[in-house]
């Protein structure tokens, strides 16, 4: 339904859902109450309201619509329905002291032993000259460059990305016990997390990641033939068989350390809640499927048109999961874990991850991105981490880029959960800054619907 009253109301799997947009807190009704809230704004005179519901439920008395309405008016004065949203007023006034680098992304390598065909990185060439490992100096001088710039943030975190990281294994092991060794002496936590194709994965992979990894990312896309279609080794045979048992024992070993098995779903697949559950039946209680962001026309590109099918298949994956969780076989699926009562912080609810701003991408050769979606284009290069950040317009592009600011999202009635998107999608699949990635705001907004849905039944 129409947002522009400041709720969002809608119905999905028998629950009728009322979303307060500003203060986000969410009512589950009946069909009585939802008519009434949906409707209550198009009504002056509160008596036309209760005529309009006395007609469409001619079952209920008058006394009970007309108590129905000073209920809705109470939770009015409560902040919890039509509230005004007064976060751009702290956008203003604060958001310019929130400068501090909090994150950093380590490109470690830029070769891979696999080649993936939807990959956005490319980076197929095992070993491929000296640019494609970072070096250990590199690394260490990265640590310094994320310490010096971190203000007071005292957690920091780090990823291990690529092409493949193991790759490299020996450098991210050095970054990490250098890291270690600053800690205490610099007043910081860091944090780091291993993103792998677990090709390479062994017992020293094991015993070292779950003694320093706050978290391991495992690429796997699910059923054996839909992960073997797409994720193939470089002599052209897929790697199912050659990686799920390595996830198994590794996620074993860390005893409930964080983890994730990440994968991802093309058009060839959109019955992908068979890929989600054949994961979660392999033994994994973390996942994440997210949908592929492709050259267009390519076969795997998911189209307009296949929405329908990709929304039924997140409610019927929402419907799976509140029904394992029952029996004592519940899992967690990434996009929709959603805390009603915390949640992001409101810099993160406006401006998303801060992208060029609180993290940052860092390349084999110690270049500075904006995120590790946009490495390898040079025209998003934005300086180093020996002579620091000195691309200060390209900086402010981004910075200034907030759900206020895209005039697509100011009125969503999602932009405080997606706070605009990703910035490297938007960029490329919108046609540029203040672009927006149009599919993927569709599908961000069902699987909020469905995240919604499950808090309220198991409220």
């Amino acid at each position: 339904m129409p947002n522009s009253t400041g709720i969002h109301c809608y119905k999905l799997c028998g629950y009728n859902i009322v979303l307060d947009i500003a203060s986000g807190a969410v009512h589950s009704v009946d069909d009585l109450a939802f008519d009434a809230i949906s409707k209550y704004n198009d009504f002056d005179d509160k008596s036309e309201l209760v005529l309009f519901l006395s007609e469409k439920h001619p079952n209920v008395i008058d006394n009970e619509i007309i108590s129905l309405s000073e209920d809705i008016k109470q939770l009015i004065i409560q902040g919890k329905l039509f509230s005004a949203d007064t976060r751009k007023k702290i956008l203003n006034s604060q958001f310019s002291i929130l400068n501090s680098l909090k994150a950093l992304c380590l490109n470690v390598s830029h070769s891979c032993n696999m080649s993936c065909a939807y990959c956005f990185a490319n980076y197929a060439s095992c070993g491929a000259g000296d640019d494609s490992f970072m070096s250990l100096e590199t690394g260490k001088r990265a640590i310094d460059f994320l310490i010096e710039n971190s203000g007071n943030i005292k957690t920091l975190d780090v990823d291990f990305f690529g092409g493949e990281p193991l790759l490299n294994w020996d450098v991210v092991k050095g970054i990490v016990l250098y890291a270690r060794g600053l800690e205490q002496k610099c007043n910081k936590k860091l944090r780091f997390t291993l993103t792998t194709n677990g090709v390479l994965i062994d017992d020293e992979v094991i015993r070292f990641t779950g003694s320093h990894m706050h978290n391991v990312v495992l690429s796997l896309d699910g059923r054996p033939e839909v992960h073997d279609k797409y994720r193939k080794l470089l002599g052209g045979s897929g790697s199912y068989s050659d990686v799920v048992s390595k996830f198994r024992k590794l996620v074993e070993a860390r005893r409930g350390k964080g983890y994730y098995i990440r994968g991802t779903y093309t058009r060839e697949n959109l019955d992908f809640l068979n890929d989600i559950l054949h994961i979660a039946d392999l033994g994994f209680k973390e996942i994440s499927l997210e949908p592929v962001v492709g050259v267009p026309g390519t076969a795997f590109e998911i189209a307009a048109d296949d929405l329908v099918t990709v929304f039924d298949q997140y409610e019927a994956l929402a419907v799976e999961m509140l029904r394992r969780e029952v029996i004592g076989q519940g899992f967690s699926f990434y996009h929709f874990n959603l805390d009603l009562k915390k949640g992001p912080c409101v810099h993160k609810r406006i401006a998303g991850c801060g992208v060029a701003e609180s993290y940052l991408a860092v390349t084999p050769k110690g270049e500075l991105f904006p995120c590790h979606q946009f490495v390898g284009d040079d025209k998003f290069k934005m300086g180093d981490i020996w002579q620091s950040v000195n691309n200060n317009e390209l900086k402010g592009k981004f910075s200034s880029a907030n759900i206020y600011t895209q005039s697509k999202c100011r009125d969503c009635w999602a932009r405080f959960y997606c706070s605009g998107g990703c910035a490297a999608n938007n960029f490329y699949s919108g046609g540029g800054f203040g672009g927006l990635y149009q599919l993927g705001c569709e599908i961000f907004k069902k699987r909020i619907e469905c995240a919604i849905m499950m808090q309220a039944a198991k409220m």
